[in-house]
């Protein structure tokens, strides 16, 4: 077993988890609060990797972003960014293909919040962002601790995506979920199931810390 394919893994699921939570929190409290028309539009699109087929979202990324496309080759010569088959990229298709797992439990988490509480800190002459961070963030806790968690073991069992984005470079792009299907193209069961329990293992232990922590159980327990 390839321990670099693991590492890798869990590096790309822990950038890929702290750019969404910078990205996702305005984006979930806009949805929640919003009355624009193209509110429909923007929860469309952002819920299209639950239900698209990862090989599609990887393919349009591939044919948008390769350098013989004018977005890749102004990226790759104006900004030296190179998101085929790169780390980079990887990161990219990610955050894309993860960002209705960190979105819609914060967005569902701010839309219960009671007004009261709201108005109460708009009378204490609390700014909006002030109010954000200091009173729905903390309300809100478990739902976020909730996207959290979903992007991180979202991001971790990708397969599609990072295989049509990123290919498979060994040290570079070749994650856990891709080596697992390389030791089974392989024959190579033993491999196979070495990397599977360590990927079990670790979203397991992730999801019911999760559940245990939403449910109060850790709380109570220490009562």
């Amino acid at each position: 077993m390839e321990w670099e394919a693991l590492f890798l893994t869990f590096k790309l699921a822990a950038i890929t988890t702290f750019i969404l939570v910078i990205i996702s929190i305005p984006i979930a409290y806009w949805l929640a609060f919003t009355k624009s028309k193209i509110k429909p539009i923007l929860e469309t699109l952002i819920s299209m990797p639950l239900v698209l087929p990862p090989t599609v979202l990887g393919f349009y990324l591939l044919i948008i972003f390769s350098p013989s496309s004018q977005l890749g080759g102004w990226l790759q010569e104006y900004i030296g960014i190179q998101l085929i088959f790169s780390f980079t990229g990887l990161v990219f298709a990610s955050v894309i293909y993860s960002l209705p797992f960190m979105v819609h439990p914060i967005q569902a988490g701010f839309t219960k919040i009671p007004n009261s509480i709201i108005e109460a800190s708009y009378v204490l002459g609390k700014s909006k962002l002030t109010t954000l961070i200091r009173v729905m963030l903390p309300y809100i806790k478990p739902s976020l601790l909730t996207g959290i968690v979903l992007g991180f073991a979202h991001t971790i069992g990708e397969f599609g995506v990072v295989l049509m984005i990123g290919g498979n470079i060994p040290g570079k792009t070749k994650v856990a979920s891709i080596a697992i299907y390389d030791e089974v193209e392989a024959l190579n069961y033993e491999a196979a199931n070495e990397y599977s329990l360590v990927l079990f293992g670790v979203t397991f232990s992730i999801l019911l810390i999760v559940y245990l922590i939403n449910g109060g159980y850790i709380k109570r327990s220490t009562l």
